[in-house]
Protein backbone atom coordinates (compact mmCIF):
# COMPACT_ATOMS: atom_id res chain seq x y z
CA UNK A 1 0.00 0.00 0.00
CA UNK A 2 1.68 3.25 -1.14
CA UNK A 3 0.88 6.57 1.01
CA UNK A 4 -1.58 7.74 -1.11
CA UNK A 5 -3.69 4.72 -0.29
CA UNK A 6 -2.81 5.10 3.32
CA UNK A 7 -4.27 8.98 3.34
CA UNK A 8 -7.35 7.97 1.59
CA UNK A 9 -8.13 5.29 3.87
CA UNK A 10 -7.52 7.36 6.69
CA UNK A 11 -9.42 10.50 5.45
CA UNK A 12 -12.62 8.99 6.32
CA UNK A 13 -11.92 8.15 9.88
CA UNK A 14 -10.73 11.61 9.77
CA UNK A 15 -14.16 12.82 8.29
CA UNK A 16 -16.46 10.57 10.66
CA UNK A 17 -14.09 11.29 13.56
CA UNK A 18 -14.94 15.37 12.45
CA UNK A 19 -18.30 14.68 12.61
CA UNK A 20 -18.95 12.67 15.61
CA UNK A 21 -16.73 15.23 17.88
CA UNK A 22 -19.18 18.29 16.56
CA UNK A 23 -22.00 15.61 17.61
CA UNK A 24 -21.01 15.20 20.90
CA UNK A 25 -20.52 18.76 21.84
CA UNK A 26 -24.01 19.93 20.22
CA UNK A 27 -22.50 21.68 17.46
CA UNK A 28 -25.40 21.31 15.07
CA UNK A 29 -24.25 23.51 11.80
CA UNK A 30 -20.36 21.95 12.28
CA UNK A 31 -22.00 18.48 12.55
CA UNK A 32 -24.48 19.28 9.59
CA UNK A 33 -21.53 20.97 7.30
CA UNK A 34 -18.85 17.60 8.45
CA UNK A 35 -21.55 14.95 7.58
CA UNK A 36 -22.33 16.50 4.08
CA UNK A 37 -18.45 16.43 3.59
CA UNK A 38 -18.47 12.85 4.80
CA UNK A 39 -21.20 11.28 2.61
CA UNK A 40 -19.88 13.52 -0.38
CA UNK A 41 -16.59 11.24 -0.40
CA UNK A 42 -17.61 8.47 1.27
CA UNK A 43 -21.62 7.63 0.71
CA UNK A 44 -21.08 3.76 1.75
CA UNK A 45 -19.72 4.36 5.20
CA UNK A 46 -21.47 2.56 7.43
CA UNK A 47 -21.69 5.20 10.35
CA UNK A 48 -23.51 7.44 8.17
CA UNK A 49 -26.90 6.27 9.52
CA UNK A 50 -26.44 6.89 13.23
CA UNK A 51 -24.27 10.01 12.43
CA UNK A 52 -27.98 11.18 11.04
CA UNK A 53 -30.27 10.14 13.71
CA UNK A 54 -28.19 11.61 16.17
CA UNK A 55 -27.57 15.10 13.80
CA UNK A 56 -31.47 14.27 13.57
CA UNK A 57 -32.09 14.79 17.30
CA UNK A 58 -29.68 18.09 17.92
CA UNK A 59 -31.67 19.88 14.50
CA UNK A 60 -35.39 18.91 16.24
CA UNK A 61 -34.07 20.25 19.43
CA UNK A 62 -37.18 22.47 21.10
CA UNK A 63 -37.80 23.92 24.31
CA UNK A 64 -41.77 23.51 22.94
CA UNK A 65 -43.99 21.87 25.74
CA UNK A 66 -45.31 18.66 24.89
CA UNK A 67 -48.79 19.29 24.49
CA UNK A 68 -49.78 15.86 25.77
CA UNK A 69 -48.75 12.41 27.51
CA UNK A 70 -49.11 10.84 23.75
CA UNK A 71 -46.65 13.38 22.40
CA UNK A 72 -44.13 12.74 24.99
CA UNK A 73 -44.61 9.03 24.66
CA UNK A 74 -43.61 9.14 21.03
CA UNK A 75 -40.44 11.38 21.76
CA UNK A 76 -39.32 8.89 24.70
CA UNK A 77 -39.70 5.60 22.42
CA UNK A 78 -37.97 7.53 19.77
CA UNK A 79 -35.01 7.95 22.07
CA UNK A 80 -35.00 4.94 23.62
CA UNK A 81 -35.28 3.05 20.33
CA UNK A 82 -33.43 4.55 17.70
CA UNK A 83 -31.21 7.64 19.44
CA UNK A 84 -30.00 5.60 21.88
CA UNK A 85 -28.31 2.71 19.80
CA UNK A 86 -26.64 5.47 17.20
CA UNK A 87 -25.14 7.12 20.91
CA UNK A 88 -23.69 4.05 22.06
CA UNK A 89 -22.76 2.65 18.55
CA UNK A 90 -20.13 5.71 17.87
CA UNK A 91 -19.39 7.50 21.01
CA UNK A 92 -19.47 4.15 23.21
CA UNK A 93 -21.32 3.65 26.38
CA UNK A 94 -19.90 6.13 28.79
CA UNK A 95 -19.79 9.26 26.61
CA UNK A 96 -23.21 8.28 25.36
CA UNK A 97 -24.56 8.06 29.20
CA UNK A 98 -22.96 11.96 29.26
CA UNK A 99 -24.63 12.86 25.29
CA UNK A 100 -27.66 11.18 26.28
CA UNK A 101 -28.30 12.95 29.73
CA UNK A 102 -28.80 15.99 27.75
CA UNK A 103 -31.38 14.70 25.97
CA UNK A 104 -33.32 12.88 28.75
CA UNK A 105 -32.76 16.73 30.25
CA UNK A 106 -34.53 18.70 27.10
CA UNK A 107 -37.27 15.74 27.53
CA UNK A 108 -37.65 16.49 31.49
CA UNK A 109 -38.08 20.40 30.57
CA UNK A 110 -40.52 19.62 28.10
CA UNK A 111 -42.50 17.34 30.29
CA UNK A 112 -42.92 19.68 33.19
CA UNK A 113 -46.56 20.56 32.69
CA UNK A 114 -47.94 17.13 32.18
CA UNK A 115 -49.79 15.66 35.16
CA UNK A 116 -48.93 12.38 36.52
CA UNK A 117 -51.73 9.61 34.74
CA UNK A 118 -50.99 5.87 35.88
CA UNK A 119 -52.24 4.92 32.07
CA UNK A 120 -49.71 6.87 30.74
CA UNK A 121 -46.60 5.29 32.48
CA UNK A 122 -43.27 6.82 32.70
CA UNK A 123 -44.19 10.19 30.60
CA UNK A 124 -43.78 12.29 33.30
CA UNK A 125 -40.87 14.97 33.70
CA UNK A 126 -39.96 12.70 36.84
CA UNK A 127 -38.44 9.72 34.82
CA UNK A 128 -36.79 11.74 32.44
CA UNK A 129 -35.19 13.65 35.02
CA UNK A 130 -33.61 10.41 36.60
CA UNK A 131 -32.45 9.22 33.24
CA UNK A 132 -30.62 12.79 32.99
CA UNK A 133 -28.83 12.42 36.37
CA UNK A 134 -30.91 15.48 38.16
CA UNK A 135 -31.88 13.91 41.51
CA UNK A 136 -32.80 16.66 42.59
CA UNK A 137 -35.06 17.87 39.97
CA UNK A 138 -36.75 14.61 40.02
CA UNK A 139 -37.48 14.81 43.66
CA UNK A 140 -39.37 18.17 43.32
CA UNK A 141 -41.03 16.18 40.23
CA UNK A 142 -42.48 13.66 42.20
CA UNK A 143 -43.44 15.57 45.27
CA UNK A 144 -45.62 17.75 42.99
CA UNK A 145 -48.08 14.57 42.28
CA UNK A 146 -50.86 14.48 44.99
CA UNK A 147 -50.47 11.42 47.25
CA UNK A 148 -47.08 9.97 45.94
CA UNK A 149 -46.41 7.99 48.33
CA UNK A 150 -49.25 5.90 47.59
CA UNK A 151 -48.69 5.29 44.04
CA UNK A 152 -45.97 2.73 42.98
CA UNK A 153 -44.76 4.57 40.27
CA UNK A 154 -43.78 7.99 41.99
CA UNK A 155 -42.90 6.06 45.03
CA UNK A 156 -40.40 4.08 42.84
CA UNK A 157 -38.75 7.29 41.40
CA UNK A 158 -38.77 9.24 44.47
CA UNK A 159 -36.84 6.16 46.37
CA UNK A 160 -33.85 5.69 43.37
CA UNK A 161 -33.68 9.63 43.43
CA UNK A 162 -33.43 9.51 47.45
CA UNK A 163 -31.00 6.56 46.88
CA UNK A 164 -28.61 8.34 44.66
CA UNK A 165 -28.55 11.91 46.55
CA UNK A 166 -28.33 10.00 50.14
CA UNK A 167 -27.70 6.29 49.68
CA UNK A 168 -29.47 3.00 50.50
CA UNK A 169 -30.28 3.60 54.09
CA UNK A 170 -32.16 7.04 53.28
CA UNK A 171 -33.96 4.82 51.22
CA UNK A 172 -35.36 1.99 53.16
CA UNK A 173 -38.09 3.53 54.43
CA UNK A 174 -39.65 4.27 51.49
CA UNK A 175 -38.36 0.71 49.59
CA UNK A 176 -40.27 -0.92 52.19
CA UNK A 177 -43.57 0.83 50.97
CA UNK A 178 -42.53 -0.05 47.75
CA UNK A 179 -42.46 -3.44 48.50
CA UNK A 180 -46.32 -3.37 49.80
CA UNK A 181 -47.82 -1.49 47.44
CA UNK A 182 -46.12 -3.40 44.55
CA UNK A 183 -43.26 -5.74 44.44
CA UNK A 184 -42.64 -6.19 40.94
CA UNK A 185 -41.94 -2.60 40.88
CA UNK A 186 -39.35 -2.79 43.83
CA UNK A 187 -37.51 -5.98 41.58
CA UNK A 188 -37.38 -3.57 38.70
CA UNK A 189 -35.60 -0.48 41.11
CA UNK A 190 -33.37 -3.29 42.58
CA UNK A 191 -32.15 -4.25 39.41
CA UNK A 192 -31.61 -0.67 38.11
CA UNK A 193 -30.06 0.04 40.96
CA UNK A 194 -27.65 -2.13 41.38
CA UNK A 195 -26.22 -2.05 45.05
CA UNK A 196 -24.28 -4.66 46.11
CA UNK A 197 -25.20 -4.95 49.49
CA UNK A 198 -28.82 -4.77 48.62
CA UNK A 199 -28.61 -6.99 45.82
CA UNK A 200 -26.49 -9.37 48.26
CA UNK A 201 -29.54 -9.20 50.86
CA UNK A 202 -32.36 -9.80 48.31
CA UNK A 203 -30.15 -13.12 46.58
CA UNK A 204 -29.99 -14.49 50.16
CA UNK A 205 -33.74 -13.60 50.48
CA UNK A 206 -34.75 -15.56 47.30
CA UNK A 207 -32.82 -18.84 48.16
CA UNK A 208 -34.07 -18.91 51.48
CA UNK A 209 -37.44 -17.51 52.47
CA UNK A 210 -39.86 -20.15 51.55
CA UNK A 211 -42.72 -18.52 49.49
CA UNK A 212 -44.16 -18.47 46.23
CA UNK A 213 -40.69 -18.52 44.45
CA UNK A 214 -41.52 -15.18 42.40
CA UNK A 215 -41.70 -11.46 42.83
CA UNK A 216 -44.97 -11.72 45.00
CA UNK A 217 -42.26 -13.07 47.81
CA UNK A 218 -40.79 -9.42 48.03
CA UNK A 219 -43.69 -7.85 49.70
CA UNK A 220 -42.13 -9.71 52.63
CA UNK A 221 -38.93 -8.67 51.99
CA UNK A 222 -38.35 -5.77 54.61
CA UNK A 223 -39.76 -7.92 57.54
CA UNK A 224 -37.01 -10.48 56.53
CA UNK A 225 -34.25 -8.10 55.66
CA UNK A 226 -34.89 -6.69 59.30
CA UNK A 227 -34.57 -10.07 60.86
CA UNK A 228 -31.85 -10.93 59.13
CA UNK A 229 -30.00 -7.00 59.75
CA UNK A 230 -31.35 -5.91 62.78
CA UNK A 231 -29.50 -2.65 62.60
CA UNK A 232 -32.16 -1.67 59.97
CA UNK A 233 -34.66 -1.14 62.41
CA UNK A 234 -33.73 2.40 62.49
CA UNK A 235 -34.39 3.06 59.12
CA UNK A 236 -37.45 0.74 58.67
CA UNK A 237 -38.93 2.00 61.39
CA UNK A 238 -39.62 5.27 59.71
CA UNK A 239 -41.60 3.28 56.38
CA UNK A 240 -44.97 5.12 56.50
CA UNK A 241 -48.02 3.35 56.69
CA UNK A 242 -49.28 1.35 53.47
CA UNK A 243 -52.42 -0.34 53.63
CA UNK A 244 -51.97 -2.39 56.77
CA UNK A 245 -51.75 -5.91 54.80
CA UNK A 246 -50.38 -8.79 56.42
CA UNK A 247 -46.39 -8.15 55.26
CA UNK A 248 -46.51 -4.37 56.59
CA UNK A 249 -47.99 -5.84 59.67
CA UNK A 250 -45.30 -8.83 60.13
CA UNK A 251 -42.69 -5.98 59.64
CA UNK A 252 -44.11 -3.74 62.50
CA UNK A 253 -44.35 -6.72 64.64
CA UNK A 254 -40.65 -7.70 64.59
CA UNK A 255 -40.21 -3.86 64.85
CA UNK A 256 -41.90 -4.58 68.37
CA UNK A 257 -40.16 -7.79 68.68
CA UNK A 258 -36.79 -6.37 69.07
CA UNK A 259 -37.71 -3.74 71.80
CA UNK A 260 -39.24 -6.72 73.86
CA UNK A 261 -36.23 -8.68 73.45
CA UNK A 262 -34.10 -5.72 74.27
CA UNK A 263 -36.34 -4.92 77.18
CA UNK A 264 -36.02 -8.90 78.31
CA UNK A 265 -39.83 -9.03 78.30
CA UNK A 266 -40.23 -12.56 78.00
CA UNK A 267 -44.09 -13.40 78.31
CA UNK A 268 -44.39 -11.10 75.96
CA UNK A 269 -42.41 -12.29 73.66
CA UNK A 270 -43.79 -15.25 73.50
CA UNK A 271 -47.15 -13.88 72.91
CA UNK A 272 -46.01 -11.46 70.17
CA UNK A 273 -43.77 -14.62 68.35
CA UNK A 274 -47.06 -16.39 68.19
CA UNK A 275 -49.21 -13.50 66.10
CA UNK A 276 -45.74 -13.86 63.88
CA UNK A 277 -46.08 -17.37 63.38
CA UNK A 278 -49.65 -16.67 61.96
CA UNK A 279 -49.17 -14.03 59.81
CA UNK A 280 -46.08 -15.73 58.14
CA UNK A 281 -44.58 -19.28 59.08
CA UNK A 282 -41.81 -18.75 56.51
CA UNK A 283 -40.65 -15.05 58.20
CA UNK A 284 -41.09 -16.70 61.57
CA UNK A 285 -38.96 -19.68 60.77
CA UNK A 286 -36.46 -17.15 60.10
CA UNK A 287 -36.35 -15.48 62.84
CA UNK A 288 -36.51 -18.28 65.08
CA UNK A 289 -33.09 -19.61 63.89
CA UNK A 290 -31.55 -16.79 65.16
CA UNK A 291 -33.17 -17.41 68.66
Amino acid sequence: MDQLDIFDNSRDVMLRNDVIGALQHDETAAAGRLLLALVAEYPDDRSIASLRTMLCALEEKTATPFPDHDAAAVARDQLLARLEAAAVELLGQREATTWLARRWKEMACRAASLSFRPEHGDCHAAPFWLRAGHWTSAIDAVGRIESWRRIPAPLAWMSEATYRLNGMEAAWPMMAELAWLSPERLDSLARSLADPSLDALLARFNATFDGNGDTSDLCWFPAWALVEKTGLARWLAQAQPSRQLAPERAMRLVLDLLNLERQGRHHELVERRKVLRDLSPPLYATYMKTR
